[in-house]
């Protein structure tokens, strides 16, 4: 008499060991099994991979919502052949784990619309997709957050929403106006992530060197920059603006002064004849001028300038002669 093995609930047990991909997979694939004559190991092997595909994908898709970006874009979607200050073999290591495990950081630079914040936010991607997460913040929000926190005593605090991420990709630094504590409470968090080797990347419409003005203080902007470029890079951004290819416009300063053009107001080109030059002839009681028919030559007389000559032979014999 052979006795029954006790029925085990499999299903509790999947749930106990937090396992729910095997749970909502096994069924279905035990069918299978049996029809393709799967194996043991095989069986277990795919229940295994589905589940850590599983994890790992909601892994992603918690830390991007932590993160806080303002937009997802990945580096397969940015087009280096507009941008083509940019390569993609000179981000080199910054796209693998290297970024976060050696502390490389970034400074993408260059006028709006070059494609530096998708940049930041693509790298910053790869890091999660990579194993590691990300925090994605403007310079105006995280010296505001705290430039607060340092007037109610809570700076401290408030470091670590900034320090403890792997990748920060700090936004904007120069498009907006600071208050006069600016460089101070930025410093902190460049020089507590420099102490711990945990790589930053900054996108910035102003040169290095006016660092310093845009954050009131340029001891503390250069101490910033130093400890930045340590271990990173800058990465300059040219040309037009992406947001306006459709366009066709090149919004950048032109090289020449515009003083060399020819003034033009509200759409009117200027005149084709030049303003008149007063000529008095002796006895004369009115003054002539080049509109009046003195014209060095016939061939480049106005029409209307040749009847007013005509008149002016006529009242000023004397003063005027026969064209040269």
């Amino acid at each position: 008499m052979t006795t029954m093995a006790p029925a085990i609930d499999l299903d509790a047990l999947l749930r106990r060991l937090h396992l729910p991909t095997v749970r909502r997979l096994y069924p279905e694939l035990a069918q299978r099994a049996e029809t393709d004559s799967l194996g043991y190991r095989d069986f277990l092997a795919v229940l295994m991979a589905e589940e850590v595909a599983h994890r790992a994908q909601t892994r992603i898709q918690r830390c991007v919502r932590r993160a806080h970006f303002p937009f997802l874009k990945t580096i397969e979607e940015f087009d280096f052949t507009f941008q083509s200050s940019v390569r993609l073999a000179l981000l080199g290591s910054v796209l693998g784990p290297e970024l976060v495990t050696h502390g490389h950081c970034l400074i993408a630079s260059g006028p709006s619309g070059t494609g530096k914040t998708h940049l930041a936010v693509a790298i910053a991607y790869r890091a999660i997709q990579n194993g590691f997460d990300a925090r994605f913040t403007t310079a105006t929000a995280l010296i505001d957050d705290l430039s607060v926190a340092t007037r109610k005593g809570k700076l401290r605090h408030a470091l670590s929403t900034y320090t403890h991420p792997h990748v920060l990709v700090i936004d904007e630094v120069g498009y907006l106006s600071y208050g006069p504590d600016a460089a101070n409470v930025l410093f902190h968090v460049v020089n507590e992530r420099a102490l711990h080797h945990r790589p930053m990347i900054f996108t910035t419409n102003k040169p290095l060197a006016a660092w310093g003005q845009v954050l009131h203080d340029p001891d503390l902007a250069q101490a910033i920059l130093d400890r930045v470029l340590e271990r990173g890079r800058l990465l300059e951004l040219r040309g037009p603006s992406y947001r306006t290819r459709h366009m066709k416009l090149d919004l950048q300063q032109p090289p020449e002064s515009s003083s060399a053009r020819p003034a033009r107001i509200s759409g009117n080109h200027r005149p084709d004849f030049p303003e008149p030059t007063p000529v008095r002839c002796p006895g004369a009681s009115a003054t002539l001028t080049q509109r009046d028919g003195c014209i060095a030559h016939p061939a480049q007389a106005h029409p209307a300038g040749m009847e007013r000559r005509r008149d002016a032979e006529n009242r000023y014999p004397d003063c005027i002669g026969p064209p040269a």
